[in-house]
C-alpha cells in the first residue's frame, strides 16, 4: 500500500468522522454504560466501584478494538484484498459475535495467574486493585494506539494487575514464574509467527511465483493451501474460539479441521481451475485466487479474537461487580450479561472509530504486502497459536500477527538482496558485452574500409557481421533482465523499532500506571 492510497484512507476517514465526531460517539457509549450501570445498580451498596468499573471496562473494550484488531484485519487491508471500510464492517461483526457466542458464562479474575488473589484479604482492597488495573491498561492502550504502535492488550491488563497487585499486597503476590513465561512470549511469539509467515511465502514463490506457467501451478497448489488454511483455522477456533461452548482435545479437534479441509479442498479445486482461466499468467492473477480466502480469514480470526481476549476488558469488570455483589473475592466468577455486552459492544465501537490507523500501520507500514504476503501472515497467526498451545509456550496474538509481517518483510528483503546481485552480475556482463561488441564493429569498419581485401578479409567479415548479430542479440537480452530485475525492498526499521520498544515497556509501563493510580484511589477513599 503506497503513501497516497493510506493518505486517501486517513482523508476519507476524516471527512466520513471529524475527530470530534468519534470522540463524541465515544463518550455517548460511556455514558450509555455509566447510566445502565447506574440505574440497574443503583439500590446495591457500594455500588460507586461497580459503576465506576463498568466506565473504564467500556473504555477499556474500546482501545482493545482500536489497536488489537488491526492484527486480524490489517494484512488483508494492506494488501488490498479488502477495503478499509469492509474490513471493519466484518471485524466488528465477528468480533461481537465471538464476544456474544464463545466468550463463556465465566472467566477468571485475575488473568494468566499473574498475582495470588488470596493475599488480598480486604474486598474493597480487591475492588480499588482491579479498578486501578483496568484503567491504567486502558490508557496505556490508548497512548500505543495514538503513536500507531500495535501492542499486546493481554499484557497491559498483566502489567496492571501485577502493578496493582504489588501495589496492594506487596511482591509476595505476583507468581515470578508466569511473569518470567510472559517475558519470554516477547521473543518466541514474534519469532514463531515471522518463521512460520517466511516459511509459507517461500513455499508459494517457490512452487507458484518463480514457476514459468504459474496458474499451471496455482490450481495445484492454491486448493491445497486453502485446504491447509481451513484444518488451522478450524483446530484454532475449535481449541480457542468455541472452548467455553465445547471443550475438545488437541486431537479431536484436529481430526475435526482435517475432515473440513478435505471438503474445502474438492469444494475449492474446481473453483480455482474456473477462476484461473480468467486471470493473467502473472504474479497479479495469482494473487487474486487468495482474496476470497483472506476475507475469510480475517473473519475467523476476528471471531476467535472477540472470544478470547474480550476477558482482557471484562475479567477484571466481572470481578468488580462479584465483590461488589458477594463482598467477597472469587478467583472464578460468572459474567452477567451486560458485562459481556459492555465488552463485546465496546470492541465494536472502538474498532470503527479508532481501529484505521492501527490497521494502516499493520497493513501497510512496515512492509508492503499483496494477497499472498497476507494470506502467509494469516497462516501463521492460526498455526503459531495452535503449536503454541500445545507446547506450553505463552504467545501473544499481537506479537504473532505483527512478527508475521516482519517474516515476510525480511524474506523479501533476502530475496531481492539476491535480486540486487543479479542486477549487479547483469550490470558487469552487460558492460562486458557491450565493449566486445564495439570491438567487433571497430574491426568489422576498418575491414570494410579496405581497398584491396584479401580471401581471409571476407572471411573474417562474415565472421564478425555473426558475431555482431549474435552479441546484439545477448546485449538486449540483458537490458531487458536488467530492467525486468527488482529493487531491495526493505521493512521499514523505524517502525520496527517504535513496535519493538513498545512490546518491551508495556508490561513495566501498565504495572507503574496501574500502582500510581491505586495509591490515588487509596489515598482518596481513606
Amino acid at each position: 500500500m503506497d503513501i497516497k492510497t493510506i493518505h486517501k484512507f486517513e482523508k476519507a476517514t476524516n471527512e466520513a468522522l471529524p475527530t470530534l465526531a468519534k470522540f463524541s460517539l465515544a463518550l455517548l457509549f460511556v455514558m450509555l454504560v455509566f447510566l445502565w450501570s447506574y440505574t440497574s445498580h443503583g439500590d446495591v451498596p457500594n455500588n460507586t466501584f461497580l459503576i465506576i468499573g463498568a466506565v473504564f471496562g467500556a473504555y477499556m473494550a474500546m482501545n482493545i478494538g482500536a489497536n488489537d484488531v488491526a492484527n486480524n484485519v490489517g494484512p488483508a487491508v494492506g494488501s488490498k484484498a479488502m477495503t478499509l471500510m469492509w474490513a471493519i464492517v466484518i471485524a466488528a461483526i465477528f468480533e461481537a459475535a465471538g464476544a456474544f457466542i464463545a466468550g463463556g458464562d465465566v472467566v477468571k479474575t485475575i488473568k494468566k495467574g499473574i498475582i495470588d488473589p488470596a493475599l488480598i484479604t480486604n474486598p474493597e482492597i480487591f475492588i480499588w486493585a482491579m479498578t486501578a488495573a483496568l484503567l491504567s491498561a486502558a490508557l496505556w492502550l490508548n497512548f500505543a494506539t495514538s503513536i500507531g504502535a500495535p501492542v499486546s492488550t493481554t499484557h497491559s491488563i498483566v502489567g496492571g494487575v501485577m502493578g496493582a497487585g504489588i501495589a496492594a499486597a506487596g511482591f509476595a503476590i505476583v507468581s515470578w514464574g508466569t511473569m518470567g513465561k510472559i517475558a519470554a512470549s516477547w521473543v518466541i511469539s514474534p519469532l514463531l509467527g515471522g518463521i512460520i509467515a517466511a516459511g509459507f511465502l517461500y513455499f508459494i514463490k517457490k512452487n507458484i511465483i518463480f514457476k514459468k506457467d504459474l496458474l499451471e501451478e496455482a490450481r495445484k497448489f492454491v486448493p491445497i493451501l486453502v485446504a491447509v488454511m481451513s484444518w488451522a483455522f478450524s483446530t484454532y477456533l475449535i481449541l480457542k474460539g468455541v472452548k467455553k461452548l465445547i471443550k475438545l482435545d488437541f486431537l479431536t479437534a484436529s481430526l475435526i479441521g482435517i475432515a473440513i479441509a478435505v471438503a474445502v479442498y474438492f469444494f475449492v479445486k474446481p473453483l480455482v481451475i474456473k477462476a484461473s482461466e480468467k486471470i493473467s499468467n502473472d504474479r497479479e492473477g495469482v494473487n487474486s485466487l487468495f482474496t476470497i480466502p483472506l476475507i475469510f480469514a480475517a473473519a475467523l480470526l476476528s471471531f476467535a479474537h472477540g472470544a478470547n481476549d474480550v476477558a482482557n476488558a471484562i475479567g477484571p469488570l466481572a470481578a468488580i461487580n462479584d465483590a461488589v455483589m458477594s463482598s467477597e473475592i472469587s478467583s472464578k466468577v460468572d459474567i452477567p450479561f451486560w458485562v459481556m455486552a459492555v465488552g463485546a459492544i465496546g470492541i465494536s465501537i472502538g474498532l470503527a472509530l479508532y481501529g484505521p490507523r492501527l490497521i494502516k500501520t499493520v497493513g501497510s507500514e512496515i512492509t508492503e504486502l499483496d494477497q499472498i504476503r497476507a494470506f502467509s501472515i494469516a497462516m501463521a497467526a492460526a498455526i503459531t497459536v495452535i503449536l503454541a498451545s500445545q507446547l506450553g509456550l505463552p504467545v501473544s496474538s499481537t506479537h504473532i500477527a505483527v512478527g508475521g509481517v516482519f517474516g515476510v518483510g525480511f524474506l523479501r528483503e533476502w530475496i531481492d538482496s539476491s535480486e540486487s546481485r543479479f542486477i549487479a552480475d547483469t550490470r558487469k556482463r552487460f558492460k562486458r558485452d557491450k565493449k566486445i561488441l564495439d570491438d567487433y564493429e571497430d574491426e568489422l569498419k576498418s575491414l570494410e574500409n579496405l581497398k584491396d581485401k584479401k580471401k581471409t578479409d571476407y572471411i573474417r567479415i562474415a565472421e564478425l557481421y555473426r558475431n555482431i548479430e549474435e552479441k546484439v542479440e545477448q546485449v538486449k537480452q540483458e537490458k531487458r533482465d536488467f530492467k525486468s530485475a527488482k529493487k531491495v525492498k526493505y521493512v521499514k526499521r523505524d517502525a520496527v523499532k517504535k513496535i519493538i520498544a513498545a512490546w518491551v515497556i508495556t508490561v513495566p509501563a501498565a504495572a507503574l500506571l496501574s500502582a500510581a493510580i491505586f495509591f490515588m484511589i487509596k489515598g482518596i477513599m481513606s
